[in-house]
């Protein structure tokens, strides 16, 4: 129920430990991370959104985003914790991020191997012609 959760994209209200938790132990994306590397794009990030149980800081949701600011934006480390899938978090992360930000009208992206019935809701799309992805030169592990 939304009246449960509420989302903030105050920076300094994120509880960095929580994130630090979550991706370094559940994200398939990126557990190879150091501390340090995530607390390098918390610090560097163009804008965080943090979805917690109404009425406290118990982060359920998070979502991060980079960008140039003018019209071009990268969504990465979406998740909600497990408990609080099925309620609606989801949706409202990437409503927050996308739609109600500075940069509604901006292309963004992102990289995923889940959710894509999801993203698909907010306008994501396989690649058109003008896109295109170098990999990583080491895929990178877990």
């Amino acid at each position: 129920m939304d009246e449960d959760y509420e989302l903030d994209d105050d920076p300094a209200r994120i509880p960095r430990e929580s994130v630090w938790a979550w991706l370094s132990a559940e994200a398939y994306w990126g557990r190879w991370r150091t501390r340090a590397d995530i607390e390098a794009q918390l610090d560097t990030a163009w804008r965080v959104v943090g979805a917690y149980r109404a009425g406290t800081d118990e982060l359920v949701g998070f979502a991060r985003a980079t960008s140039d600011g003018v019209g071009f934006a990268y969504l990465a480390d979406v998740f909600v914790l497990a408990e609080h899938q099925g309620h609606g978090v989801g949706k409202r992360l990437l409503r927050t991020m996308i739609e109600d930000g500075p940069g509604a009208e901006f292309r963004w992206v992102l990289f995923t191997a889940d959710a894509h019935g999801l993203y698909e809701q907010f306008g994501f799309a396989a690649p058109d012609a003008t896109a295109m992805v170098r990999p990583p030169a080491k895929p990178p592990i877990g």
